[in-house]
């Protein structure tokens, strides 16, 4: 079915997919059709069951159709799907998310993480009066023209454009700097008039997970106060994934923005950015720097957001993560008994397996896992009923839905693999 299927897809859309990792090209093989999910399982157009740690990229923690987010969503449905108008649903997720993330006074929603990380920029260059940015290689933010960009030779080079159809005026604009080198942001601030901002991954999760190194956010911080450059912490992966108050709270670092997303929506389409009402107050409409949007905030999301976000504590991370700590710990022992050349990097609930003898440091290091043994690695594990992220370079996850004996069965078809 899925061979059947995956030809009419690429009948139909662009490359067969509406996003390209869905097109297993990295890992060889026709990509697999999900028809639905329960718990942490999906199930393929065939009625195969597979235990899912890819959970739509993290999205979904709660396990696949829970039935308090289904019935949330449900009553929104009948109410209706779409108003275009202000409503109290969008006050009270925002009221929930300042719980955990208290820097964040001011929110505003969005349709996904892409336009949360676009508008934030733009604000920090409204804010500011500046036009450049920083971010890191291998630091995902959306697929918006100034953030596909990569890095050149040297320590900081204006980059060239990462994708045709990105004017090299616009990724001009943007500097790449290492990940995890702190020595490399002091000698650009040193070098270049400040940014208007500097967005990261505070625990990077699209190059694999990688952690910050000790220093690296606190220098981040200390040198964006000193010279009046906003800080932006993407926290759309790890925004309830790591902690109650996400990677900031954990490492005792509060940014000047924060974008959020995936799980605040319970699975459903949503983004958000927020920071201080000083800065966002500049926004429209009380403010010169506009940002607007048809969908943001709309019912269904906000519902689903709600009635996840009202599940979701300390307490609740303390149990995940350790779960996720112990699975992690447990993989990474089996790697060592195989005598693979391969290690297991985890944060919080996300983590990913490198085929790497030592878990990486920055981008550079997580390109040199061996891509091969990976895909050989995902197609056994497929074969075995397990679903990973069709890339070496990307982050597995777990939910609440996955007991011991999901992660145990887990452990066990790996052995294999």
């Amino acid at each position: 079915m899925s061979a059947k299927a995956w030809a009419e897809a690429r009948r139909a859309l662009a490359g067969g997919v509406d996003s390209p990792v869905r097109a297993f090209k990295a890992v060889g093989g026709t990509p697999v059709f999900m028809s639905r999910g329960l718990g942490p399982h999906l199930y393929d157009d065939e009625g195969k069951r597979y235990l899912d740690l890819c959970l739509s990229w993290g999205a979904i923690i709660l396990g696949h159709a829970d039935e308090g987010v289904t019935a949330a969503v449900q009553r929104q449905a009948v109410l209706g799907t779409s108003f275009g108008t202000a409503t109290e649903a969008e006050t009270a997720l925002a009221r929930r998310i300042q719980e955990a993330f208290p820097g964040m006074e001011r929110i505003r929603f969005t349709s996904s993480g892409t336009e949360a990380a676009m508008s934030a920029i733009r604000l920090a260059r409204g804010v500011t009066g500046r036009k450049t940015i920083v971010k890191f290689e291998g630091c995902y933010h959306g697929h918006s023209d100034g953030l596909l960009v990569k890095a050149g030779s040297g320590l900081a080079t204006f980059a060239c454009p990462d994708s045709d159809g990105v004017p090299e005026e616009i990724a001009g604009l943007t500097a790449v700097l290492p990940y995890n080198d702190s020595s490399a942001l002091k000698r650009f601030f040193a070098e270049n008039e400040p940014p208007a901002c500097v967005i990261v991954e505070p625990v990077a999760g699209n190059m694999g997970v990688v952690a910050p190194a000790p220093g690296f956010l606190e220098t981040l911080r200390s040198l964006t106060s000193r010279r009046g450059t906003l800080l932006i912490f993407d926290e759309v992966i790890t925004g309830y994934r790591v902690s109650w108050g996400g990677a900031q709270a954990m490492y005792g670092i509060r940014p000047d923005l924060t974008l959020l997303g995936k799980i605040i929506g319970g699975g459903l389409p949503v983004g958000a950015f927020g920071g201080s009402a000083r800065i966002m107050n500049a926004l429209a409409p009380e403010g010169r720097v506009y940002q607007a949007g048809t969908l943001s905030g709309n019912p269904l999301s906000m519902a689903a957001g709600r009635a996840v976000l009202s599940r979701l504590s300390p307490e609740f991370f303390r149990d995940l993560n350790a779960r996720a700590a112990s699975f992690a710990s447990r993989l990474e022992a089996l790697f060592r008994r195989r005598r693979l050349a391969a290690s297991v990097s985890r944060v919080g609930s996300m983590f990913t397996p490198f085929f790497l003898p030592r878990r990486p440091r920055n981008f550079t290091e997580a390109a040199r896992s061996d891509r091969r043994r990976f895909a050989k690695f995902f197609r056994a594990a497929l074969s075995r009923g397990i679903y990973l992220p069709p890339s070496a370079f990307e982050a597995s996850f777990l939910s609440s839905a996955h007991d011991p004996s999901h992660l145990e069965s887990a452990l066990e078809a790996f052995a294999t693999c």
